[in-house]
């Protein structure tokens, strides 16, 4: 089973291939080399440490939302 978390695109380095994203107040860096066309304010797909396709804002804040439902239930 594969778990995939979104994040919200905050900063691109195309020579790197690399995007710093954004989930739940936790930044990090993915890499970009699984889809084209990446951008600030996109949302993508995040499976061990790559993006894997970008998804719509809709969908992204759905997720999100859930796993954020997740976090807390387990930590009241």
């Amino acid at each position: 089973m594969c778990l995939g978390v979104p994040g919200k695109v905050v900063e691109v380095n195309p020579a790197a291939q690399m995007a710093v994203i954004e989930t739940m107040g936790v930044k990090r860096q993915v890499g970009i080399q699984l889809v084209a066309d990446v951008r600030p304010g996109d949302y993508v797909m995040v499976h061990a440490g790559y993006a894997i396709e970008k998804i719509n804002t809709g969908l992204a804040l759905e997720t999100i939302g859930l796993w954020e439902d997740i976090v807390n239930n387990e930590n009241p």
